[in-house]
């Protein structure tokens, strides 16, 4: 009876952390993860740019600029069996985060300016910044942002995004139905899934996430790319999950202190 309760919530603790990790896995990049640039025609850099983690392209095999570019912390796949998982990797999970149910449909609304929770927000067509755009994941360090765009993402000039309140950057994911433009300057967060190219223009940079054209070419002047700042998720069990854990581990050592007395001959 005993061992048959430890079992049983050693079950609900490991249901517990399942669930969180089919919740983080909604948004998974695979080998594509260590890419902070893959595109698949081209690659193409101006001006000293820094991409921190590795960079490729597949199918096509041309990356130019490099140097004055530099790749820190990873080497360059030319259409190597590498870029080709990665690519591969990209384009699932292009097509998972475009079947995700849209919780909040924002067309025709500028995303400068507003602040926002964690949730699928979706554009039936193009989508733009122009100001300042606040993910707010309100503590959750497994909070997700995802935006599902039907044609193209572009941002003005000096136009920023971040995450605040304890989210990971990296939980910000941008799949864009055909191309994606980052005007000058531009401070941008999360990874780009672009159905067809990837443009960053002078000055534009992006912390915690990565450029993925899946039909196009990625197009750099002058960026830095850097996904270091992304910290692996940390499962966090929810109030009811903690009383489970501590109960089943109680209970676990009760079964052994009793195990061990009877193990005691009587006087």
């Amino acid at each position: 009876m005993v061992r048959k309760g430890v079992g049983l919530l050693a079950a609900s603790v490991c249901a517990a952390f399942l669930g969180v990790a089919v919740l983080w896995s909604q948004a998974s990049l695979g080998t594509a993860q260590a890419f902070a640039v893959l595109g698949a025609t081209t690659v193409t850099n101006t001006g000293p740019s820094v991409i921190e983690g590795e960079l490729g392209v597949s199918p096509g095999s041309a990356v130019t600029g490099f140097p004055p570019g530099i790749v820190v912390g990873g080497t360059i796949h030319t259409s190597d069996a590498v870029a080709d998982l990665a690519q591969a990797d990209a384009t699932n999970q292009y097509n998972v985060l475009e079947a995700l149910p849209c919780t909040t449909n924002l067309t025709g609304q500028d995303l400068g300016g507003q602040i926002l929770t964690p949730g699928v927000y979706c554009f039936d067509t193009s989508a733009q910044l122009t100001g300042p755009l606040i993910l707010d994941a309100q503590g959750n360090f497994a909070a997700q942002f995802i935006f599902q765009i039907g044609s193209t993402l572009t941002t003005a000039s000096a136009a920023t995004a971040q995450v605040i309140n304890g989210g990971n950057r990296c939980g910000v994911f941008w799949q864009v139905g055909s191309s994606a433009t980052l005007g000058t300057s531009t401070s941008f967060v999360g990874n780009i899934l672009a159905l067809a190219s990837v443009t960053l223009t002078t000055g534009a940079i992006v912390t915690g996430g990565r450029l993925f054209a899946l039909t196009g070419a990625v197009t750099l002047d002058s960026n830095s790319i850097n996904f270091s700042t992304c910290a692996a998720p940390v499962p966090a069990l929810p109030p009811w999950g903690i009383y489970v854990l501590g109960s089943f581990l109680a209970l676990a050592g009760w079964a052994t202190l009793r195990r061990r007395q009877a193990l005691i001959p009587n006087p």
